[in-house]
């Protein structure tokens, strides 16, 4: 059954005034929290802000993990490495990439400790491919790590900047099923990529989607109140028969009132998905 889940730290205050990133002192509480929006997940985020708070840092820590994961009925099988967008794994001095590289290494036998099944690798902002070396370099690096990711049976979903026929175009150098894509519905409206454009382009590989909305060239904003078109976006997932997650990263409202637009956010996307399915004379997976 597809899940909708939730961005950690999205039920919570932001911390240090930072719109996203791993949640040092109440990670614990969102689990509660997710629960009674009535959602199905939280994608765990890895991000510098809190690497040494990090409870999947520690055998200890994973395992409370687990035991609120299960008591609360909250699925954790992502995690989003927003620790790479500040820290990318090409265009840097070859000490530094190999540091990089053990880290991500390390963070893909941690998610198999933790049952978590995907790694979304940020390919933005500092991290974002500014050149064919850079492609070709990162091709190199996740060519490297591929036996990794399989033996630890984790895949990886890269989240991209690059127009449709690029992204595609990296991913043909990348044939292999541990490496698949992150389908960013707000980043690609505000890019003003054609959502039909891009799944002709690679729908094939997605593995996994975020569900946000963001004006064209800009920020992001309310769900439905933006350039993207949700349910356009999540019928066309449908026709491509994409069963994987839903993942809300929707702009923040009023602090306090986090879980309220939580649930407010997912009626919205359980609403498109059973529109959906009554027009395909589907159901929800």
């Amino acid at each position: 059954m597809q899940k909708i889940g939730i961005m950690q730290g999205r039920l919570l205050p932001p911390e240090a005034g930072g719109f996203q990133c791993f949640p040092r002192q109440n990670w614990e509480t969102e689990f509660s929290f997710a629960a009674s929006a009535g959602l199905d997940a939280i994608e765990w985020l890895y991000d510098v802000w809190g690497e040494d708070a990090n409870p999947i840092s520690s055998d200890h820590g994973i395992h409370r993990i687990r035991s609120l994961s299960e008591q609360h009925g909250i699925a954790v099988s992502s995690l989003c490495a927003d620790y790479f967008k500040e820290r990318p794994l090409v265009g840097i001095d070859s000490g530094e990439k190999r540091k990089r590289i053990e880290h991500l290494i390390w963070l893909i036998s941690r998610c198999q400790r933790l049952n978590i099944t995907r790694i979304v690798l940020p390919l933005l902002d500092n991290s974002s491919l500014r050149s064919e070396s850079e492609i070709t370099e990162l091709v190199t690096t996740l060519r490297d790590i591929l036996p990794i990711l399989s033996a630890c049976h984790v895949e990886l979903h890269l989240e991209s900047s690059l127009r449709p026929a690029a992204f595609a175009a990296l991913l043909d150098q990348l044939p292999f099923p541990e490496v698949r894509v992150l389908y960013d519905i707000g980043n690609s409206a505000s890019l003003g990529y054609d959502f039909h454009k891009e799944f002709s382009a690679y729908g094939d590989r997605i593995g996994s989607v975020h569900v946000k909305d963001r004006v064209l060239g800009g920020g992001s904003v309310p769900l439905g109140k933006g350039s993207g078109d949700i349910p356009g976006v999540l019928a066309g997932l449908s026709k491509l028969g994409y069963s994987g997650d839903f993942i809300l990263e929707a702009a923040r409202g009023e602090s306090g009132k986090e879980v309220e637009l939580g649930r407010h956010n997912r009626r919205i996307i359980q609403s498109c998905l059973e529109t959906t399915a009554l027009e395909t004379g589907g159901s929800r997976r």
